[in-house]
């Protein structure tokens, strides 16, 4: 009998997606958020609203799960305070529950952990998963955070996890930048399928974005799931392709999270002097 898989964050844009493509392709679920379900629970899920907060009811709806699918916490730019306790303790009871169950992590993580990357002018500067955290914000420090925590368990606990780097996810790319970092639904309802599904996948990372011709990222870990992406935001260029922000947004890869707040002083295009 195929074990549940526990989804957080199932009330959310991105949870009601997955709960109804994976309830279609015949999982088990246990959905779970602070906030109702909005719509009719699909076909063998069930549903209970919880606080990621909440240790003890994290590691009770995590008993017999193969796979815990976390998309929970707060998915927009918000105080570091807003953020420490459902993105960062919360995702600890997430791995702790993991940990306990011998469950496989699919962590939500986002392209807001490099965003303070420059968008590449060829194909020759594409970003590779190994290249360095960059975020755009204490949302995308809570994402790099996020990550770590994902290699800490494998190397320590052995918990295998998958950290998908999502792009924007939405039903179709709405300006300029989306042409090269669009996920399109049922993308993301397969990528989710091959997460759960591969046989083995160590600590891996993915960039979560469609087959677009256009694009800022490379190499990844996709192979150990094999997952191919179907979609392109090609077909939504002429719409979007004039759509810009402004000028900061437009210089990085995560857009308008890293001009939010913004107060550098630019000396130079690009910084002088590199990191090591």
């Amino acid at each position: 009998m195929q074990k549940p898989v526990l989804l957080t964050g199932a009330s959310g844009n991105l949870g009601r997606v997955l709960a109804k493509g994976l309830a279609e392709r015949g999982y088990t679920l246990r959905l779970t958020d602070i906030s109702p379900f909005p719509d009719p629970l699909p076909p063998g899920a069930v549903f209970e609203q919880a606080d990621l907060e909440d240790g003890v009811t994290i590691l009770r709806l995590a008993e017999g799960c193969s796979t815990i699918l976390h998309f929970g916490g707060v998915s927009v730019e918000r105080p570091f305070e807003d953020i420490i306790g459902p993105n960062l303790r919360g995702l600890f009871h997430i791995y702790e529950a993991a940990r306990r169950e011998g469950a496989r992590v699919v962590f939500a993580s986002s392209n807001h952990s490099i965003g303070f990357h420059e968008r590449p002018s060829d194909n020759a500067e594409l970003l590779d998963v190994a290249d360095a955290f960059r975020p755009d914000g204490y949302y995308g420090l809570a994402k790099a955070c996020g990550e770590l925590m994902g290699r800490l368990y494998w190397d320590k606990h052995g918990v295998e996890n998958v950290n998908l780097r999502i792009g924007a996810c939405y039903e179709r790319p709405v300006d300029r930048r989306m042409l090269s970092i669009w996920l399109s639904f049922p993308d993301l309802q397969q990528l989710a399928k091959c997460c759960i599904e591969a046989p083995r996948v160590a600590h891996a990372v993915i960039w979560g974005v469609s087959q677009n011709p256009a694009k800022y990222w490379g190499a990844d870990h996709r192979e150990r799931i094999g997952w191919e992406p179907q979609d392109s935001a090609e077909p939504f260029r002429a719409e979007v392709q004039h759509i810009l922000g402004d000028p900061i947004s437009e210089r990085y890869q995560g857009g308008a999270f890293a001009a939010k707040g913004y107060t550098r002083t630019e000396p130079s295009p690009r910084d002088t002097f590199a990191v090591e």
